[in-house]
């Protein structure tokens, strides 16, 4: 009977109607008491043969009966209400604090030193199936709970006044009811574990498995992953029996305990009445006050398992909402620049937890305002981790990144990043309109708005040829769209939120060169008004920025414009011959 802290926690934002919900618990409970005084007092007159007062007896149990229908009804809805509260605010609590724990709760190496990387499909368990099952236990079990503790007392002191010796049979039996399953409690809840951890990694499972169908079906591995499946399926369904055996103990434990004090109240009641010690009237309400006394005990029982998977979920949900970020939200100034600022990064180094090397090794450059400057380099070099130091996803170990000459860490993490769009290669785009997801940016942007940014973008034209336009939903993560595509309006969707920095991350990498010439030029146009940083492999799309910035294994390896940097040689007059050699065999 143990309630899990976090389940507590989670209780506290309904109280209002948890407390309504529970005292209409008590009401129901209450017509079951009086329902069995009035048969007990009818039952009595037609053991005498008094009949006078029968029909107004009957008549008043029906109306108990039907009291209760509508006071049921009534609980039944005050708690549906309660446990959607519950589920509303919990659920928002814990995307909230997604949100604040960032991309890196959900990549390697996790969201905190030392802590495994969490799964998108563990996470979504948690979120859905995970918090569903705290509702139940919430709105149902916890009132249920309460009426327990507090009916059978009651009802023991009330048959202690009319027959002492029944006690002898109900104290125990309640006792054994109430306390014997709780020998089982700390096997139950590891069991419960061991389910839950089973369901969240089947979960996250199936959810891998359908987003790369695609690389599976490439790879021939379906068959092999659909076994791989099978075995999770098999081990949850071990993991669910050997629950299931823990549990029926505690029912059978339970149902024997009810069963055997009725039984031991009846015979010490019908003992009564054979002796005469008790009158009829007595008699009877012993017999069915005593079967009142377990009713409470058998609905917490089933309320129990109805709530069994919230209990199960309750570890996974606590780990969920005290994970801690990878960065601390400390800053107190808000990102709110008039005109574009001057980025700078002084002597950063940062390694990934376990990684033999760092990723960057006192690295330096500046990114005027209001230009454009590009970071190039062979892969592993380094580019998309500045990136993400950058947006604060991660804090250098050493060094400091600053923005007007503020460092990044004294503005507050959302007005940072709000101040940053972001597209990077792999864009993600919803199940809605293509306004829809253009209007993720700025919901309150015009239709013209929405034009116009698309223009820049290079798809608008591609929008308007489709038969809906701009109102033509897409499929989940814009599967309907070519690689380019979504690209392009991952673009628009970064152009329209009009930030004061633009981070390009291999955003055009899947469009073609005549699409991506057209876009570069639209985005040095439009640099006057953006900090813009483009981090790139084809060297084409950075050949006209202000500022090339080319790294190498962590370190920064010359920075200046192209035609310098080429007239140097070195590592970027190497990338761009590569560049020209592969684009030549290509065209060939």
């Amino acid at each position: 009977m143990i309630v899990h802290p976090e389940l507590r926690r989670a209780a506290r934002h309904a109280r209002r109607p948890l407390a309504a919900a529970t005292l209409l618990q008590g009401a129901v409970t209450l017509t079951h008491l009086a329902q069995a005084v009035l048969l007990a007092l009818a039952l009595a007159e037609a053991a005498r043969g008094e009949t006078a007062r029968l029909p107004l007896l009957l008549g008043a149990v029906l109306a108990v009966v039907a009291a209760r229908a509508g006071l049921a009804r009534r609980q039944r809805h005050t708690a549906v209400r309660a446990g959607a509260r519950v589920r509303v605010r919990l659920r928002d609590e814990l995307l909230a604090h997604l949100g604040r724990l960032g991309p890196a709760h959900l990549s390697s190496p996790g969201g905190r030193p030392g802590a495994p990387p969490a799964r998108a499909g563990a996470v979504r368990t948690t979120l859905v199936d995970g918090v569903e099952g705290v509702d139940a236990y919430v709105s149902r079990y916890l009132p249920q709970l309460l009426i327990t503790l507090a009916v059978p007392p009651l009802l023991l002191a009330a048959l202690a006044a009319i027959e002492p010796l029944a006690l002898l049979g109900l104290v125990p039996a309640l006792l054994l009811a109430l306390a014997g399953p709780r020998a089982w409690d700390r096997l139950l809840a590891r069991r419960g574990r061991d389910h839950w951890d089973t369901y969240e990694g089947l979960g996250a499972d199936y959810l891998e498995a359908l987003q790369g169908m695609p690389a599976l079906r490439a790879a021939g591995a379906v068959g092999r992953t659909r076994e791989r499946l099978q075995a999770r399926s098999a081990a949850l369904h071990r993991a669910t029996v050997a629950k299931l055996r823990v549990s029926l103990v505690d029912t059978g434990l339970t149902d024997l305990a009810v069963q055997g004090g009725t039984a031991a109240a009846a015979l010490l009641a019908c003992r009564s009445a054979v002796t005469g010690s008790t009158a009829a009237t007595g008699t009877y309400l012993v017999l069915l006050l005593a079967a009142e006394c377990f009713r409470p005990v058998r609905d917490l029982s089933r309320e129990w398992h109805a709530g069994y998977l919230g209990a199960s979920a309750a570890d996974g949900l606590r780990a969920l909402r005290t994970a801690e970020p990878a960065v601390p939200d400390a800053g107190t100034l808000r990102a709110s620049w008039a005109k574009p600022p001057r980025l700078r990064f002084e002597d950063v180094e940062f390694g990934w937890d376990g990684a033999r090397e760092p990723a960057l090794r006192g690295v330096s450059f500046t990114a005027e305002a209001g230009r454009t400057t590009a970071i190039v380099g062979p892969s592993g070099a380094g580019k998309s981790t500045l990136i993400a130091l950058l947006l604060r996803h991660r804090d250098p170990r050493r060094g400091r990144i600053t923005l007007d000459g503020r460092d990044a860490s004294a503005y507050t993490l959302a007005s940072l990043r709000r101040g940053i769009a972001v597209v990077s290669q792999d864009t993600h785009l919803f199940h809605a309109t293509i306004a829809e997801n253009l209007r993720l940016a700025r919901p309150a942007a015009t239709d013209g708005e929405l034009v116009r940014a698309a223009r820049a973008a290079g798809v608008h034209e591609e929008i308007a040829a489709l038969p809906d336009g701009y109102a033509t939903v897409l499929g989940e993560r814009g599967a309907t769209l070519s690689g380019g595509q979504r690209q392009r309006l991952a673009l628009a969707r970064a152009l329209l939120a009009d930030a004061p920095v633009l981070v390009l991350d291999e955003a055009t990498s899947s469009v073609d060169e005549r699409r991506e010439a057209g876009i570069v030029g639209e985005l040095r146009r439009a640099a006057g008004r953006r900090t813009v940083l483009v981090v790139a492999h084809r060297l084409a799309a950075v050949r006209h920025a202000d500022r090339i910035v080319v790294l190498d294994r962590g370190r920064v390896e010359a920075v200046g414009e192209h035609a310098s940097l080429l007239a140097a040689g070195g590592l970027y007059a190497d990338l761009v011959r590569a560049g020209d050699a592969a684009e030549g065999r290509l065209a060939a």
